[in-house]
């Protein structure tokens, strides 16, 4: 009997090893110590999102090629239920942001985001994929049109170019979110609101106002919403 009670502590002791040591290098972690005894997959949207070009050592980053296998693995686990997604995020990578929020929305199982410091610029539609949304009352969203990094080449295709972008993004955040094409043009190219440049900051409860975000609340909320869309996903089938 102390043998199997060893074996036991040991075994706990491991799978918090591994636990800590999966948060320390991808941020991910799997829910599953509840009442309704439900695996929620957490995934952390942090720093800004990372490209096809490697950031400087000291950025805080997200990879997108490490998000994307890992969105795949929750689509096809017989264990995992829901998603719930964590965004505190500066932007970053256009066509890396667009890919993860077009996997999370493709999900077939329940998903949950929480915009907690700020979700910016293509942390946008990441924050606006998942079924429902949350920002906390202090969480801050900067929306602005699409900016490039180097070289511009004047030349017209290359203006379409960057319009054939943003009307991609404004057509995935409206077609996943409340707001109109109209008004998320509006703010995107407010004039007054960032110094020497255009967009617009909205903070909380504005966020919702303008239909981007479902909620104002935090991870209570969040969490308690994903158990429900669960338990109906259940009862639907």
């Amino acid at each position: 009997m102390a043998q199997d009670g060893e074996k036991e502590k040991d075994g706990r002791i491991e799978e918090e090893k591994h636990r800590d040591e999966r948060i320390e290098q991808t941020g991910q972690l799997t829910l599953g110590e509840n009442e309704q005894k439900q695996n929620i997959h957490l995934l952390t949207i942090i720093g800004e999102i990372e490209g096809h070009d490697n950031l400087s050592g000291s950025s805080k980053t997200t990879k997108y090629e490490h998000i994307l296998p890992q969105l795949a693995a929750i689509e096809d686990s017989k264990e995992i239920q829901g998603l719930l997604v964590l965004l505190n995020t500066m932007g970053g990578d256009v066509e890396a942001g667009l890919a993860i929020a077009e996997m999370i929305a493709s999900l077939s199982k329940p998903s949950v985001s929480l915009v907690l410091g700020g979700s910016h610029s293509i942390g946008v539609p990441i924050a606006v994929s998942t079924d429902y949304s949350y920002i906390v009352p202090t969480g801050t969203m900067v929306i602005h049109p699409v900016r490039m990094n180097g070289m511009v080449i004047g030349v017209p295709q290359t203006f379409e170019y960057f319009k054939l972008i943003q009307d991609r993004i404004t057509g995935f955040v409206c077609d996943h979110c409340k707001i109109n094409k109209s008004r998320l043009e509006e703010l995107m190219l407010e004039t007054g609101v960032l110094t020497k440049d255009v967009g617009t900051i909205l903070v909380g409860e504005e966020a919702v106002k303008n239909g981007i975000i479902d909620e104002v609340g935090g991870v209570d909320k969040a969490v308690r919403r994903l158990h429900q869309m669960i338990e109906k996903r259940k009862s639907v089938k």
